[in-house]
């Protein structure tokens, strides 16, 4: 910008702003330790050197963008442009254009170029950025909120099932203990020797139920069922899941059943509870968010496996405002509950606008299904989702990062050129001293003087004028004709300046005069 603008030549004093310069960039350096400061002082070298202004430009587009408080930015944007105002007009007679009225015009061009723009896009750059963080922090406060609840889930889950197995082990336990005792009494008549086994099975029988009621006893009172919905022997064959379907219809379902294979009441509890588990969680969620839809629930027992679909429907209409919509933590749990059995579990919403649960179960799980101690692996993050560290638009951080250093060196670029073409404009329509119309000539000056004003003598006015100008002035040396004093005054006269010098070539007089003009007669005229 300075090169620019000193080679055309306009400005009046080019060398004393490279010093400013460099004041400009040691400054700049600075402006994240001592935003205000430098943004201050950067605006009052701007006044003083307009060729400081791309640096002005961009300490305020960093101020800007660093501050966070919006009073506190505007204050010091506005105290910048004021600052860079004033020193522009005060320094004008020595340092600008000249006059202070074209030291303030060059002030308020500088002003929205070296200040306001740049301390705008800042601002803007500023917000978007805070805006992302904070939506990058919701969106990662989301996804540990809904991990911890799918852990929640799943560990109530596990709890439930540990309840389960307490009541169903201690109550085997408790039958072994039993007929021990009475092998003990049968023995102590019928066999002395062999009481001594029997004692030993009721005291290892004893010890077991104790050892499970402190590793599973306190877990019991989280998942347990009670009332209608507890567990029992007949929990998950098809009668169960026909009193399901029943109580759902009583409520204003519109639901079927369809059974195919034997009943599951040979299967193992953890098969037919899962099943059990399956269709009320899936019934209870259309209770809740679709209760006009139709429901149909199917249960395949096959060979290997047992399959439970459950599909509803869309509801007649949305549910109201005041309907929950959910944690989905009851999903989760039969999520885990299956695959603790080493089965699938899948559930997901219909393109028809309805909703799907499907759970595969093994019809024999084995003695160790599942995987305990493993936590499910998570679902693909959706494209878009909360908290996705994806690339926006489809680039990576790192070209995001290139295409906004180019666009913010574009803007850097623009806003030096117009801040050169505006220094430049003020600088041209600036007064410079010798500038403007030339001095008339008179009584006084010297011929030199006089011939400088342009007036010099013309051959053919001094001609026309011999033999009709006045008599010359006492004194007169000499008389200059000029060209430019005569004038056509009216048809048929013209109006001629004479210039008198005395001997000492000082001009003594200025008269005007009119003579006769000479015209040429047309040639129809001529006789």
């Amino acid at each position: 910008m300075w090169v620019a603008v000193a080679g055309l030549g306009l400005l009046p004093h080019p060398y004393p702003q490279l010093p400013a310069l460099a004041a400009g960039a040691g400054l700049f350096v600075l402006r994240r330790r001592f935003p205000a400061t430098v943004l201050l002082g950067l605006a009052a070298l701007t006044g003083l050197a307009s060729c400081v202004a791309p640096v002005t430009a961009a300490a305020a587009f960093t101020v800007a963008r660093r501050t966070e408080q919006a009073r506190r930015r505007a204050r010091l944007l506005t105290a910048a442009a004021a600052l860079l105002v004033v020193c522009a007009t005060v320094s004008a007679p020595w340092l600008g254009p000249g006059p202070m009225a074209y030291g303030l015009a060059l002030g308020l061009v500088l002003t929205p170029t070296a200040v306001i723009v740049p301390g705008l896009v800042g601002t803007s750059y500023g917000q978007q950025r805070r805006l992302v963080r904070a939506l990058r922090e919701r969106g990662d406060a989301a996804e540990r909120a809904r991990r911890l609840a799918d852990s929640e889930a799943r560990i109530h889950e596990r709890s439930r099932i540990a309840a389960e197995m307490h009541d169903l082990v201690g109550h085997r336990l408790s039958l072994i203990s039993l007929h021990a005792g009475g092998l003990e009494l049968a023995l102590e008549r019928a066999e002395p020797g062999l009481r001594e086994e029997a004692v030993l099975v009721r005291r290892t029988t004893r010890d077991a139920m104790r050892e499970l009621r402190q590793a599973l006893g306190v877990l019991g009172p989280l998942g347990r069922d009670t009332g209608p919905e507890a567990l029992t022997d007949a929990t998950g064959t098809r009668a169960d899941l026909e009193a399901l379907v029943a109580r759902s219809r009583d409520g204003g379902i519109a639901v079927r059943l369809d059974w195919t294979g034997p009943d599951l009441d040979a299967r193992p509890a953890p098969v037919r509870r899962a099943v059990h588990r399956v269709v009320r969680e899936a019934l209870t969620n259309v209770h809740r968010y679709a209760g006009a839809a139709h429901v149909a629930v199917t249960v395949v027992h096959g060979h290997a496996s047992v399959r439970v679909t459950v599909r509803n429907g869309a509801p007649p209409s949305r549910p109201g405002p005041a309907v929950s919509l959910g944690t989905g933590r009851g999903l989760t749990g039969l999520r885990e509950r299956v695959e603790l059995l080493g089965g699938t579990f899948d559930a997901g919403p219909l393109p028809s606008g309805g909703f799907r649960v499907d759970a595969t179960v093994p019809a024999e799980p084995g003695d160790a299904p599942g995987r305990p101690g493993a936590e499910p692996e998570e679902p693909e993050r959706r494209e878009g989702e909360a908290g996705s560290t994806g690339d926006e638009g489809g680039l990576a951080p790192g070209s995001r990062t290139a295409a906004h250093l180019l666009t913010l060196a574009l803007g850097l670029v623009a806003l030096s050129v117009l801040t050169a073409l505006g220094t430049a404009f003020v600088h041209a329509t600036a007064p410079r001293p010798g500038a403007g119309p030339r001095p008339l000539p008179r009584v006084g000056m010297t011929y030199g003087d006089v011939a400088a004003t342009g007036v010099l003598d013309n051959a053919a006015v001094r001609a026309a004028a011999t033999g009709h100008e006045p008599p010359r002035p006492a004194g007169t040396a000499g008389c200059l004709y000029p060209f430019n004093g005569a004038t056509e005054r009216a048809p048929g006269g013209l109006t001629i300046a004479r210039y008198c010098f005395d001997g000492a070539q000082r001009l003594i007089a200025i008269d005007r005069f009119t003579v006769p003009s000479v015209r040429d007669a047309a040639p129809w005229e001529n006789p």
